[in-house]
């Protein structure tokens, strides 16, 4: 409608094969209190909607919220005791986290400005047609991903947690047994608690099962829960809202979903997970145990459809003995333990992975690659690498912009031949010995772990003169 009351052409309406897969997947509530107006738009939207329910008056409503979360609340405005935008403007200062198009058949001024202060999305004029209300939903679920997107891309660029992409490399025994622990749970909503030391790719694997599992194609949300001041943690994962508001809808200071409410369908990743503080641990049990969660603020608690995936690399067992840590909260993401090895552990991988920081920063970068020579890569098999993969990757970045490689990593002779490790033969010396260096110089655990006999290590040893 236009500043004089006059109603507005509406914008062109989408064809009914147009709608998509989201409105398939939409909850509705119907609200009038006229039988043939309910009834009408409960035979429109149950065919093309995944739920649709319908009250009679505000009462009922409110019941059913109480009882379901819906994406979306069709609402007569103009109802017996109380209208609708007083209605919503109530529901919004107890949590209510749906878009509501108002259906009315005055479209003046005064009640615009009341249906955007109560929190209305959109209008629909009496009398409509069938598509014009298809329409009107479809734009609200359109514009609730749209905001849910956005909102989950600012927290990862926020927190920096682009840099946990990446795929889980390598073949060695260590590896390659995480690797198919993920693949038999990956199926399963059980929550899975990675633990190992820092830089070991926690993140990494967290995101593989995340890919390898049916929620797939919903968020991921990593949240480094050291990186959150203690005292806005609760509002980051729990959202919140402000009753005081004289708008619910003005903005961040109003209203905030929070972080388990934009996961929901997808997987939720709590990295140093010890640092949360003692009551957050307490209301993160309840949404564990319960799968439901209340904002801050609210008195409405709403489902959840979420995994949760946990990390640390601290002792927990020691945190709970030390009261740092809710030794209830322990045993319930406890469930399924998976430590990720250290790159000591796995040194078999360290060509796979050098090679792959190579190609990928360089090309970030925009710098030349590096040769890998077979020296080189033998003594980085002799680190310790106490940073782990995190510290192998900030090698080869720093290596990248110097434009060689540390002394210490490099003689003087291979710093300048352009040979690189593409030899059968220099991969397999490499190979052997970091898994000989593994097993601590045991030959016999070295055969068993790579599948040969006794004899050929002994044999490729003696060659070697190792």
């Amino acid at each position: 409608m236009n500043t004089q009351g006059a109603p507005v052409r509406s914008p062109p309406t989408r064809q009914e094969s147009d709608f998509g897969a989201d409105l398939a997947l939409a909850s509705i509530l119907v609200v009038d209190d006229e039988p043939g107006m309910r009834n009408f738009l409960v035979k429109t939207l149950s065919p093309r909607c995944k739920r649709v329910e319908a009250a009679s008056n505000v009462e009922e409503a409110t019941a059913a919220l109480d009882n379901s979360h819906f994406d979306i609340v069709i609402l007569d405005n103009v109802m017996p005791g109380k209208s609708g935008l007083e209605w919503l403007r109530e529901q919004r200062q107890v949590g209510f986290y749906a878009d509501a198009i108002l259906v009315t058949a005055f479209a003046d001024l005064e009640t615009a400005i009341k249906a955007l202060r109560a929190g209305a999305a959109d209008f629909v004029l009496k009398p409509f047609r069938s598509n014009q209300i298809l329409n009107a939903v479809a734009r609200s679920i359109d514009r609730q991903h749209l905001q849910r997107e956005n909102y989950l891309l600012r927290h990862e660029l926020s927190s920096e947690a682009m840099e946990g992409r990446g795929r889980l490399l390598g073949s060695s025994q260590g590896i390659t047994h995480v690797r198919e622990t993920l693949t038999r749970v990956a199926a399963q909503s059980i929550p899975i608690l990675f633990t190992g030391d820092s830089g070991t790719g926690k993140e990494i694997a967290a995101r593989t099962l995340h890919a390898m599992s049916d929620r797939a194609d919903k968020p991921f949300v990593p949240v480094n829960c050291a990186a959150h001041a203690p005292d806005i943690i609760a509002n980051e994962l729990f959202g919140y809202i402000n009753p005081s508001s004289p708008n619910p809808r003005a903005g961040h200071s109003a209203r905030q979903d929070g972080l388990l409410f934009n996961a929901r369908g997808g997987t939720l990743f709590l990295d140093e997970v010890v640092e949360l503080p003692l009551p957050v641990q307490a209301s993160l049990l309840r949404v564990i145990e319960e799968m439901r969660i209340r904002p801050i603020g609210s008195t409405r608690e709403v489902p959840l459809n979420l995994r949760f995936i946990f990390a640390t690399n601290a002792d927990l067992e020691a945190a709970v003995a030390a009261g740092r840590f809710r030794k209830d909260l322990y045993h319930r993401i406890n469930v399924l333990n998976i430590r990720m090895p250290t790159l000591v552990e796995r040194k078999g991988d360290i060509a796979e992975l050098a090679g792959m920081f190579l190609h990928k920063v360089s090309g970030e970068l925009g710098l030349p690659s590096l040769p890998l020579t077979e020296g080189v890569l033998l003594k980085l098999c002799c680190y310790d690498w106490p940073g782990n993969v995190r510290e192998l990757r900030n090698l080869i970045e720093r290596s990248l912009i110097l434009g060689e490689f540390p002394p210490e990593f490099c003689d003087a002779e291979e710093c300048d031949s352009p040979a690189a490790v593409d030899s059968l033969q220099a991969v397999e010396r490499l190979h052997i010995l970091s898994v000989l260096d593994a097993c601590d110089g045991n030959r016999a655990e070295a055969a068993r772990r790579l599948g040969v006999s006794r004899k050929t290590i002994d044999r490729k040893c003696a060659m070697w003169d190792a």
